[in-house]
């Protein structure tokens, strides 16, 4: 999966190489203050910014052309959002255990907020946002959490306020909060549960007992040195009078397998996934019904074949991800996060990606590591460019713009792998983009004008790189089963690190000019500046102070310091008291990016745990105070947002006077409040 940089977004797909020769559109400083008084920006003649907090940003998300769908695909389109919205509730429970009751607190306030004293409103406004976008109290790309800015006397009377209402804040129903004095603390004190994900191991720091995911209860890493879970993937570890538990996510099936964790949740998705089934093609069907039982028994054998028939799904015009997939949250890289996307293909930017797929075997067989880590036989990998129509969980409203599923080595050696790019993300991305930090971080007028001229398409080709290429790459040994269980807290990093190294090694390759993909060195210069100034940029979403812990932001530092120590052409330039990295040569970058590339897939194959760990935690983790301090105060002129959360589009059922369905028709509601409020039954 691709998280944005956000040293500038993600900008929209470049269709054919013409497309590389026109100047990219920037909207600048007059976008972002459009979004502090009365946002607008526009995807054609509507708005795509909708507001900002703090240094969130807020915007809308556009599914054009699903009205031209037919019903049969708009129908099983309809039913799985329905299911993606029925799960999401699991993923705020697995960032934090406290998250659900203390959205029903703040949703509450949201509620009476017309009854509030003006500033107590305005932080109830500024706090259910970031909540909602961030699913949670924690940041989602700091990890840390946001604090309340309200007092306990003024936190109190507006309970009180809401409570005459007729909201419910008595302790039952904010368990396992205390009450509302616990809930209080917990959003307003500093010192306790500081981060959602925390991998530092310094000075003893214990990862899984530091985490405050709700992944883990009563655990500490010591108890899992002879302990061998079940289902790592889909299930939270609780020790329970000094025994370790595995409770899984599963409904149960009423059979004999007995619900588990997520029972309600699971088995409402599947009330979707079941009335789905009949709007669905065989494909898609066979792979529903088989995710349907591993939702009842949670037993990852169901997974894998469940697995194997999605990504045997190839033509279908609507696809899903649904599921426990991702493993970002959990400290040691082996529980996933639930999340869902739900999506139909984009037929002509779909084309502008499929030759990545085809050349798939020549990348390989060409890779800069070791030709015994190449796969003998590159199969089935399927490319898709894609309009979402609902994203949750992990995935919303936050949301990655490329993604290469499934994560299971062993499946993508046998079966294959899908990769996507998520177009109208990007597109939507590139509609609210802003030079920004551009040309206070290019060190020469010149790089700032390549990164104008080729950045956005650049960008594009990397992140298709990145998923049909390099995601799909490489092989691990046979005796590594699981090398994310064998890299532990480094995995994430390493993997992702691994991915955009292909991309970055590629895109500097006679075979992309060759392509059309690339139209000249300009271009990939354009791009490794770029991507060297992000490692830079980046360091304003750490509070002062802090680690980086986010692995995407990990893996780009890993990348750009690697580089730089080993004087792989990129240097440290100094102007007017400010730091620059500067590309002094395109083929030495490359040729650094090869030898990285080299060692962490050797890493990968071998399950080296030892030389993982020393490489991520030299290069990936800590950040230069003074250096650290140099670039916030540098943005901090600029107020640059930091991250983006969407509002996504809603499928309705469109009747006639009889009540039957004639139609879905997608709606925008462009209103985060509205949307989050209805989702959770408020509204």
């Amino acid at each position: 999966m691709l998280r944005p940089g956000y040293a500038l977004p993600p900008t929209s797909t470049h269709e054919h190489m013409k497309q590389f020769l026109r100047p990219v559109s920037l909207l600048a400083a007059l976008l972002l203050a459009s979004c502090q008084s009365s946002p607008e920006s526009d995807l054609g003649e509507r708005p795509v910014l909708l507001d900002r907090v703090d240094k969130t940003v807020i915007a809308q998300l556009y599914a054009d052309g699903f009205e031209e769908l037919d019903l049969r695909d708009k129908l099983l389109a309809y039913h799985l959002s329905q299911a993606a919205i029925a799960g999401r509730d699991i993923f705020l429970d697995q960032r934090f255990e406290y998250n659900l009751p203390l959205r029903w607190i703040l949703e509450s306030l949201w509620l009476v907020r017309d009854r509030l004293p003006e500033h107590v409103a305005a932080e109830v406004t500024r706090y259910c946002k970031l909540f909602w976008v961030h699913s949670g109290i924690h940041n989602n790309l700091s990890t840390k959490k946001e604090l309340l800015r309200l007092s306990w006397r003024e936190f109190g009377a507006a309970c009180e306020i809401a409570q005459a209402a007729g909201h419910d804040l008595s302790t039952a129903k904010l368990a396992p909060l205390e009450g509302l004095r616990h809930a209080f603390a917990v959003m307003t004190d500093p010192d306790t549960y500081r981060s959602v994900t925390d991998k530092s191991t310094e000075h003893g720091n214990d990862p899984v007992l530091a985490s405050c995911n709700n992944l883990y209860k009563g655990v500490a890493s010591a108890d899992l040195a002879d302990f061998t879970e079940n289902n790592g993937l889909n299930s939270r570890l609780v020790k329970r009078d000094g025994e370790l538990v595995e409770e899984v996510y599963r409904c149960g099936d009423g059979r004999g397998i007995p619900p588990g964790r997520y029972a309600k949740e699971l088995a409402a998705v599947n009330a979707h996934l079941r009335a789905a089934l009949p709007y669905a093609p065989e494909p898609t069907a066979k792979a529903l019904r088989k995710l349907i039982r591993y939702n009842e028994t949670g037993d990852l054998d169901d997974w894998r074949e469940f697995n194997i028939a999605w990504v045997q799904d190839n033509d279908s015009t609507i696809d899903f991800i649904c599921g426990f997939v991702e493993v970002y949250l959990d400290a040691r890289g082996i529980k996933g996060s639930w999340e869902a996307v739900i999506s139909f293909r984009d037929e002509n930017k779909t084309l502008a990606i499929a030759e990545l797929a085809e050349q798939a075997p020549w990348f390989e067989q060409r890779m800069p590591w070791d030709e015994k880590d190449n796969k003998a036989d590159v199969k089935g990998i399927s490319v898709r460019a894609i309009s979402v129509v609902t994203e949750t969980g992990d995935s919303g409203p936050i949301t990655p713009i490329g993604i290469n599923l499934p994560n299971e080595a062993d499946i993508r050696q046998q079966y294959g792998s899908k990769s996507v790019n998520l177009a109208n993300v990007v597109e939507s991305y590139n509609a609210i983009s802003a030079a920004g930090s551009l040309d206070e971080f290019s060190f020469t007028p010149e790089e700032a004008e390549r990164a104008r001229r080729y950045a956005s398409a650049m960008d594009d080709l990397h992140t298709n790189l990145h998923e049909v290429v390099g995601h799909a790459s490489g092989k691990v040994h046979d005796d590594i089963v699981n090398p994310a269980q064998r890299l532990g807290l480094y995995y994430s990093t390493l993997e992702e690190g691994r991915a955009d190294l292909v991309g970055l090694y590629w895109c500097a390759s006679q075979k992309c000019k060759d392509m059309g993909l690339v139209p000249n060195d300009d271009a990939v210069l354009a791009k490794y500046e770029a991507y060297a100034r992000n490692a830079l940029v980046q360091l304003r979403r750490v509070p002062l102070g802090e680690r980086v812990e986010e692995d995407h932001m990990r893996n780009r530092q890993l990348i750009v310091l690697y580089l730089l120590d080993h004087g792989y052409g990129v240097h440290v330039e100094k102007k007017d008291g400010k730091t620059f990295y500067v590309v002094d040569s395109i083929e030495k970058y490359r040729e650094g990016c090869g030898k990285l590339l080299g060692e962490i897939m050797r890493i990968k194959a071998e399950g080296d745990f030892a030389a993982g760990k020393a490489l991520v935690e030299k290069y990936g983790i800590k950040i230069d105070r003074s250096l650290h301090e140099e670039v916030l105060a540098r943005i901090e002129k600029l107020d640059l947002p930091s991250v983006t959360g969407f509002v996504q589009p809603e499928l309705r059922l469109v009747r006639d006077a009889g009540g039957a369905v004639t139609d879905v028709e997608v709606a925008h509601c462009r209103d985060l409040a509205d949307q989050m409020l209805r989702w959770s039954g408020r509204r």
